[in-house]
C-alpha cells in the first residue's frame, strides 16, 4: 500500500497535457482554405499554418505540394482552456476507442459553431475539425531533445487506462465503452 501512495505523490508520475493540435482539412487550396484559417484563428487565438498534400490524387483534384489543410498547436494553459471548450462541443463524451495505447486521444467536431462562445459568421461558413491531444509526464523531453536523446522507460509511459482516468478526473468527461460485436 505504501508503494501506491508514493507513486501517486511522485511529481514525475503526474500526467499533464503536452499539446493540443487542432486541424481543419479542407481538401483544396484557395478561398476555402483561407476561410478555414480565419475560423481556426477565431477559435484558438493563434495564427494557423498550412499543410500540404503528400501525394497527387486525381479523383479529388489534389496535386502533390498543394496546401489543403490548416493546423494550430496549443500548449500549456491555452491547450487546457481549448480542450475544456471543445469537449463541451461533443457533450463531454469520448469513446474508449479515441484513446491509443500511449495515452493520446483524438476526437472530431462536426461543426465549429458547436464550440461554446463561437459565433456563426455567414461569410466564412461552417467547418469541421479534428482535435488531437498528446499527454505526457515530466521527463518526456529526453525523447525530443537534440543532444543525447534517449528512450523513455516502459514504466514511465502513459497507459490507456491512466489517460482515461486523467481525462475523467481533470475534465469531467464521460468515457463511453464500445459494445463487443
Amino acid at each position: 500500500m505504501a508503494a501506491v501512495t508514493t507513486q501517486l505523490e511522485n511529481p514525475m508520475r503526474k500526467i499533464r497535457i503536452g499539446k493540443v493540435t487542432v486541424n481543419i482539412g479542407v481538401g483544396k487550396s484557395g478561398e476555402q482554405l483561407e476561410k478555414a484559417k480565419k475560423v481556426l484563428q477565431q477559435i484558438t487565438g493563434q495564427t494557423p499554418s498550412s499543410r500540404r498534400a503528400r501525394r497527387t490524387i486525381k479523383d479529388f483534384g489534389i496535386r502533390k505540394g498543394e496546401p489543403i489543410a490548416c493546423i494550430v498547436t496549443l500548449r500549456r494553459e491555452k491547450a487546457a482552456e481549448f480542450l475544456k471548450t471543445s469537449l463541451a462541443a461533443v457533450g463531454n463524451r469520448l469513446k474508449e476507442s479515441a484513446f491509443d495505447h500511449y495515452g493520446n486521444f483524438a476526437f472530431g467536431i462536426k461543426e465549429h459553431i458547436e464550440i461554446p462562445r463561437t459565433r456563426y459568421v455567414p461569410e466564412l461558413g461552417i467547418f469541421g475539425m479534428d482535435v488531437t491531444v498528446t499527454l505526457e509526464r515530466p521527463g518526456y523531453r529526453v525523447r525530443r531533445r537534440t543532444y543525447h536523446s534517449s528512450s523513455i522507460g516502459k514504466p514511465h509511459l502513459i497507459r490507456k487506462d491512466e489517460a482515461i482516468d486523467f481525462v475523467r478526473h481533470s475534465f469531467g468527461a464521460e468515457i463511453v465503452l464500445e459494445e463487443a460485436q
